[in-house]
């Protein structure tokens, strides 16, 4: 299982401390420092079963500054908005677990981060 955070996100570390306490064996990636390319990003996305507007922080002020509230979100716009996730991921939702079965889990609460556990 890998777990991509930001360890300055306070979710990402409540995360990091429930996967210590049931001792799961994980690997951090800092998708900040080791940012993940395009096709990552869409397998991670097919893993989530998500489209990439889906794990957007639309809050951001890459985000604001992109105008991405404003992008359609189709098939057709869809390798645009991977583009600016693998160009800034400072907009890509944390933290992300790759869970062992294949799947994947936004994991921003103790709920999901256990749902990543049993698979």
């Amino acid at each position: 299982m890998e777990i991509w955070i930001n360890p300055a996100c306070s979710k990402c570390r409540s995360a990091l401390t429930l996967l210590d306490a049931e001792g799961a064996d994980y690997t951090v990636r800092r998708y900040l420092e080791d940012v993940p390319s395009e096709d990552e990003i869409r397998a991670v996305l097919g893993r989530l079963g998500l489209e990439p507007w889906d794990i957007t922080r639309t809050g951001e002020t890459v985000a604001k500054e992109l105008g991405l509230k404003e992008w359609a979100r189709d098939a057709a716009s869809r390798d645009r908005w991977i583009a600016a996730l693998a160009a800034h991921p400072k907009l890509i939702q944390r933290p992300i677990i790759t869970a062992d079965d294949g799947t994947a889990v936004v994991a921003r609460t103790d709920e999901a981060v256990r749902d990543a556990l049993s698979r």
